[in-house]
């Protein structure tokens, strides 16, 4: 028998980390996850994530956890030494681009430098293994925004028939307005590709857009879908920001992340980039998410329109999903958007009167 593979989970209690961890782990992957719970910090009470590390550890009793900070570069190199996993998937981040305009140094040191010391680590000591990167649209900036649009009733979406199928990974990061986050998410993400290019590491980046699923500690400032819910669950108003309310997501179920990672690590390429949203099958705007979020709990959701929109927000965004279907013809989207407002309805009642 062959060794037992193994695996390194970085955020392994965020929402795409912990599924990732209970994906391999029933795979048989020996996993070890990297956590230190920075969530609450940056988001306060809400955020903390310690409840899904309590979740993690009594449903799998194989799963290790290391509490370090990725920004500590001897802890991060020592722990890779120690493991030589044979797959990293990196998820620990600083996820909000309005956290970050106030936190500039903490959210750079997390998101560029940690991924840096993962990478390097990576380099020195399991070169060989793919290393997956959780990046984010948000890397394309506010370009998007410059591309002609219709509105319709509810929705904006684009006029060009050129992006019927959303923004593909060829759409220019360059000379835009990021936000700080995103900006610290574009140098992780170049270095991430410089890491495959330069030293012939197998990686990927996958540029999320609205990741969502049961698990998700959505925040105001983070986890669209999540937090809506969650709203409307509790009878909580919720604020739109700018746009009428017709600004577009693609939304994807954090499942359907970790079976696209799943096909990446049996068949790993080089500095590759992914679009990974939900396409424009799952595309909604606030409006639209409003009405479903209704139909499901039978809830009105209360509301408040603040008219000035987020800096650097998208108007519209949703991904071409062609490229990662051409490469991994095996993957595609398996929750629909009925299917993950049903899920995160009933996770938030659960969790709102245990």
């Amino acid at each position: 028998m062959g060794r037992e593979k193994t695996i390194l989970v970085t955020g392994s209690c965020g929402l795409i980390g912990s599924e990732v961890t209970r994906w391999f782990a029933r795979l048989g992957f020996a996993v070890t996850g990297i956590d230190s719970n920075h969530r609450a910090v940056f988001f306060g009470p809400e955020g903390d994530t310690s409840w899904v590390l309590k979740q993690l550890q009594s449903e799998l009793p194989g799963y290790r956890h290391s509490g370090i900070d990725i920004r500590d570069r001897a802890a991060v190199l020592a722990l890779m030494e120690e493991l030589k996993p044979d797959l990293i998937i990196h998820t620990a981040a600083q996820p909000s681009h309005d956290r970050a305009a106030t936190i500039p140094f903490l959210d750079f040191e997390v998101n560029a430098l940690g991924t840096l010391h993962l990478l390097e680590a990576t380099r020195q000591f399991c070169s060989e293994s793919p290393f997956i990167h959780m990046s984010t649209n948000k890397v394309y900036g506010d370009r998007p925004n410059s591309l002609a649009l219709n509105e319709l009733e509810t929705r904006w979406d684009y006029a060009d028939a050129a992006f019927e199928h959303g923004i593909a990974e060829d759409f220019s990061i360059d000379q835009s307005k990021h936000s700080v986050f995103g900006a610290s998410k574009v140098a992780a993400d170049v270095m991430v590709q410089e890491y495959g290019r330069y030293f012939g590491l197998p990686t990927c980046c996958l540029r999320g857009g609205c990741l969502t699923g049961p698990n998700h500690s959505g925040v105001e400032l983070h986890g669209f879908l999540s937090y809506l819910m969650k709203c409307n669950v509790e009878g909580r108003e919720y604020k739109i920001y700018g746009y009428k309310g017709k600004q577009v997501r693609d939304n994807i179920h954090a499942e359907d992340v970790v079976r696209f990672m799943y096909e990446f690590w049996q068949a790993p390429r080089t500095a590759e980039v992914y679009n990974l949203g939900g396409g424009k099958s799952n595309s909604c705007s606030i409006l639209e998410a409003f009405r479903m979020a209704e139909d499901v709990t039978g809830r009105k959701m209360k509301f408040q329109y603040v008219d000035e929109n987020r800096a650097g927000d998208h108007i519209c965004y949703y991904s071409d999903l062609r490229k990662m279907k051409a490469h991994y013809p095996n993957w595609g989207i398996t929750k629909n958007l009925p299917m993950i407002y049903q899920e995160l309805a009933a996770s938030w009642k659960h969790r709102l009167t245990a």
